[in-house]
């Protein structure tokens, strides 16, 4: 898992909902934790673009619901700044199950673009992705 190369804030919180861009048979998402990062005590954690969620399926296929899965953040509606000065901002948050935590995708197709940080980092969702920004 390579390092982002952009300054994003941490928009995500522990409980939010999140939509799914792909076909794996979730809808939304709940975020239980982000793996891999750690925080005060009292402070909750907070998920941004590339990282590795734990959520909880809250909507979707009768099979699916109320399963926990692995996750990758990969639009947020919070604006964030690249290295190059350009500011990316999306229209929702969004989420792509995984199988694993290695990062292969559930699904096979995405809807709707996806973030260039989040591919850097996750070569399985790259190979998928039909639009970059």
């Amino acid at each position: 898992m390579k390092s982002i190369k952009a300054t994003i804030p941490k928009s995500l919180p522990h409980g939010a909902r999140l939509e799914t861009c792909d076909n794996s048979g979730a809808k939304e998402l709940k975020v239980i934790s982000v793996k891999g990062h750690k925080t005060l005590k009292g402070r909750m954690i907070s998920a941004r673009v590339g990282d590795l969620i734990q959520a909880s399926v809250t909507k979707g296929k009768p099979d699916v619901r109320k399963t926990v899965v692995w996750a990758v953040v990969v639009r947020q509606k919070k604006e964030y700044t690249r290295l190059d000065g350009t500011r990316i901002k999306f229209e929702s948050n969004a989420a792509v199950v995984l199988k694993d935590d290695k990062g292969n995708p559930k699904g096979t197709i995405f809807k709707g673009p996806i973030a260039k940080e989040a591919c850097e980092r996750w070569p399985g969702i790259a190979k998928l992705a039909s639009t970059i920004v």
